[in-house]
């Protein structure tokens, strides 16, 4: 016979909402520590960045897919990682001035954090695990891989390192959501 206790754990474990991309926090670029929360409502698209890398040009594309959308509830979320080959190997300062002068980037760009292996930032965390986001699994690739979120803070795709931020199958998805 189950006792109350553990009837009423199991009724509060069936309520509890799932996690989403909102349950996290984050710091800026400039140092600010915020709430994922502050996108709620918002398309998302998290992207992990390098300004080391071959794939370092599709800030270009992010910018411009930013511009695009950012009007129509799109946010693009930069997140600088020094977890491939030491392609990120600037301070946040660094980073921003790179991204500004380079690319043009206002999009926000948060401060660097790990993507994977045993520092991974509690985000990448969910991001990477079917378990925690019920969508997609595996970890992070490479520098610039993508993933979507819908409005309710929910993983619903995730974009190869390689596929261009303006690709056709991207901004479909982004679409779709708006």
């Amino acid at each position: 016979m189950k006792t109350l206790a553990s009837i009423l754990i199991a009724s509060l474990l069936m309520i509890s909402p799932a996690k989403t991309v909102y349950d996290f926090q984050a710091t800026t670029i400039d140092g600010e520590e915020i709430s994922m929360k502050t996108f709620d409502g918002k398309v998302l698209l998290i992207v992990n960045t390098a300004s080391k890398c071959g794939y370092t040009p599709q800030y270009e594309s992010l910018e411009k897919l930013y511009n695009t959308y950012n009007k129509k509830g799109l946010e693009i979320v930069g997140f600088p990682a020094n977890n491939f080959m030491g392609q990120e190997p600037g301070s946040d300062d660094e980073i921003k001035s790179f991204c500004q002068k380079n690319y043009g980037v206002t999009f926000p760009m948060m401060s660097k954090i790990s993507v994977k292996g045993k520092d991974i930032h509690p985000l990448y965390k969910y991001l990477t695990d079917k378990d925690q986001n019920g969508v997609v699994d595996g970890a992070v690739k490479w520098n610039f891989q993508k993933y979507l979120i819908n409005k309710k803070g929910e993983v619903v795709a995730k974009f190869n390192p390689g596929d261009d931020p303006m690709d056709e199958d991207i901004t479909k998805a982004i679409e779709s959501l708006l």
